[in-house]
């Protein structure tokens, strides 16, 4: 009884120290064949560990260069210089230009003379005597003659000269010779400088003094008769 108790008893711990060195076996098998697994399972672990915590962040920045922003900022314009301030030109004031006074004439302040020669008394004409019957008129008509030249002339207005002011101011003087023609009328109707007084101012205002004037027609045969005659006129300083 005792012997075969025994036999019994140390079968079951000779099977259970087979058994433990199978699941061993096995199990040192199967833990090379998933020890990679594990051990990406293990650092998937740890590196999502670390995200959450930070360290992965905190390590990333240790290990990693920094990444530095350079921001260039261009240079600021240099501020143009103000320009500069007018400069004062000091105005030259000219001395105006010395004009040298005219010099003025001396010269009397009274009035001019101006002599018209007195009109000559016409000769009587003699008394009218018996002509002889004039001749027969020839075939043909002779053309009219010119007007004749007098020695002298009636006025019924006499010539009035003005002296003229420049004439009197610059000191001209002399005597101015017209030739007139007299007309039926005993106006002036053409008035000629025959010889001039050495001043076209003088020789000018004799002429219009001629024209002005008013004279006694000349008569032929009881008829007028336009004829020349040389007036003088004189321009004299008193």
């Amino acid at each position: 009884m005792n012997t075969l108790s025994y036999g019994r008893a140390a079968t079951p711990a000779a099977d259970d120290s087979g058994l433990a060195a199978l699941l061993k076996q096995q199990w040192q098998a199967r833990g090379r064949k998933f020890a990679p697994l594990a051990a990406i399972v293990m650092v998937h672990a740890f590196g999502f560990y670390m995200f959450q915590s930070g360290m992965l962040r905190q390590v990333s920045h240790a290990i990693l260069p920094q990444v530095v922003n350079v921001t260039f900022v261009a240079s600021p314009e240099p501020l143009k210089p103000a320009p500069p301030p007018p400069k004062t030109v000091p105005v030259v004031r000219q001395a105006p230009a010395f004009i040298p006074p005219i010099p003025l004439v001396n010269v009397a302040q009274t009035e001019p003379t101006i002599t018209v020669p007195q009109p000559q008394p016409r000769p009587s004409e003699p008394a009218a005597v018996a002509a002889p019957p004039a001749p027969p008129a020839p075939a043909h008509v002779a053309a009219p003659s010119a007007p004749k030249t007098v020695s002298g002339v009636e006025y019924i207005r006499a010539p009035q000269p003005v002296y003229p002011s420049i004439s009197r101011r610059m000191g001209e003087s002399g005597t101015v010779i017209l030739r007139v023609l007299i007309g039926e009328k005993g106006q002036a109707e053409q008035v000629v400088i025959h010889k001039s007084s050495g001043s076209s101012n003088l020789d000018e205002a004799g002429r219009q003094a001629v024209l002005r004037a008013l004279y006694k027609p000349n008569m032929e045969d009881g008829k007028p008769v336009p004829v020349y005659a040389l007036v003088p006129i004189n321009f004299q300083l008193g």
